[in-house]
């Protein structure tokens, strides 16, 4: 009988979730609230075209940074844990991020090419670090812990992302081509934030494990040979595969929802300015809530209850936000005065609440179903597991929009919700839970 992992304390703890914190920064400022944006509607700019040729290529750049994750992400997990250097190539990849950021600032008007390459990088850089700093999570406690911490770093990656976001619209202003002298700086801006948000992480959090490679010169041969075996490995965990799989299609709608919804309200909705900053204050604190409440609901009655729930209710939400125009003139008709942008701001509640609690659950079940001694090559699969999602989601709801328009693609998320939830109905957790702890830890 193996021992249960004992729970860090509470300065590392902190550490670790202040990750979260930081490269929320890039998640909202860059991929979710104003460079997506500032990228289809000004960068490229095809509005006689209702932006489609702007949103296909914002597409397939967060898609190319995604598939350069997984070519690389279980390889590098496997070598992380030969070399027990996990927080060297978290460090790696958190300095590439900020530099790739802060060089969006030369991206101009019909610099297209370029601002697709920098995302591209700091794509890649910020995703693959997200994998990094997840395989942290089965050292700081018991399985039974999981969910709270889990839920403590989502909760306070949503404060980080409501304070830098809030910041930089506050001195930003709004996207649009009359003022992208002052919008163009949202990429240093980013990257200022995500490097100093980020040191308590190196400061505070330990590397654990002891190094197994015999011959430094060896090391990346030994990586692929352990990445062979561990795909082979994966096989015996049979759970653990299945709810990867549930992963991959829950991603895939969430991955939509992070690069599109601010897009969505720009292009469909055709909000404002005072409402675009009220549903990214409104997202921010529901999604931080939700976080709190569904990482305590997780630990009473289980990380697999609460992703599916989750799952439920975004597939709701996702109508809702497909129907946002007809729900908008049904109310009108009825002789009520309403607006798109405030249909979608309470739709934007529900949503809110479920962003942070389905990824916070997701990581929890992932490190229940994880052999301790193969935390960061397991999670460089969930990292895969993520990062295939982003593609397959984005690459489909770009080539969807090209045909369809934006409002009909989005449909696209409910179906990839309604697959993750089947899928993951066939997932035991006390079963994988069992196999996980049955792995030698020495």
């Amino acid at each position: 009988m193996t021992m249960s992992q004992p729970r860090a304390d509470k300065k590392e703890i902190f550490g670790w979730a202040m990750f979260d914190f930081a490269n929320q920064a890039y998640t909202l400022l860059i991929i979710t609230v104003v460079f997506g944006d500032l990228f289809t509607r000004v960068i490229v700019g095809d509005a006689e075209n209702a932006y489609r040729l702007g949103n296909l290529l914002w597409s397939l750049s967060l898609a190319a940074g995604y598939l350069l994750v997984v070519l690389t992400a279980p390889f590098f997990g496997a070598v992380m844990d030969l070399t027990a250097r996990r927080k060297r190539f978290l460090f790696i990849s958190y300095l590439v991020t900020v530099i790739a950021t802060a060089l969006l600032y030369f991206v101009a008007p019909g610099y297209i090419l370029l601002g697709m390459l920098l995302i591209v990088i700091s794509n890649y850089a910020y995703s693959i670090g997200e994998s990094f700093i997840a395989s942290f999570l089965p050292d700081l406690g018991p399985p039974e812990d999981l969910g709270k911490i889990s839920g403590f770093g989502w909760a306070l990656g949503y404060v980080g992302g409501l304070v830098a976001t809030g910041l930089a619209l506050l001195f930003l202003g709004e996207v649009s081509l009359e003022n992208f002298q002052n919008v163009r700086w949202v990429g240093p801006f980013a990257a200022g934030f995500f490097l100093l948000a980020a040191i308590p992480t190196f400061v505070l959090l330990k590397e654990r494990g002891k190094s197994s490679h015999t011959i430094e010169s060896s090391i990346w041969r030994q990586g692929w040979q352990r990445l062979e075996g561990s795909l082979k490995h994966l096989r015996g965990y049979q759970d653990l595969s299945i709810f990867l799989l549930s992963a991959l299609f829950a991603m895939s709608g969430i991955y939509i929802i992070i690069a599109f919804t601010f897009i969505y309200g720009a292009q469909v909705v055709q909000w404002d300015e005072k409402m675009r900053v009220l549903t990214f204050i409104t997202v921010q604190v529901t999604a931080t809530l939700g976080a709190i409440f569904f990482g305590w609901a997780e630990d009473r009655r289980g990380s697999q209850f609460t992703y599916q729930f989750t799952l439920l209710f975004w597939i709701g939400a996702v109508l809702l936000i497909w129907q946002t125009p007809n729900i908008t003139d049904g109310i009108n008709s009825l002789g009520y005065q309403a607006e798109r942008q405030d249909i979608f701001l309470v739709v934007a509640v529900a949503a809110g609440l479920c962003l942070g609690a389905t990824q916070s659950a997701s990581r929890a079940i992932v490190g229940k179903l994880t052999p301790l001694p193969r935390a960061a090559e397991f999670f460089g699969f969930w990292g895969l597991s993520h990062k295939l999602a982003a593609i397959i989601g984005l690459v489909g709801v770009g080539l969807m929009q090209a045909l369809v328009g934006l409002q009909n693609a989005i449909l696209l998320c409910a179906v990839f919700f309604a697959l993750a939830f089947l899928v993951c109905l066939k997932v035991n957790l006390s079963r994988g839970q069992i196999k996980a702890g049955q792995y030698p830890r020495d």
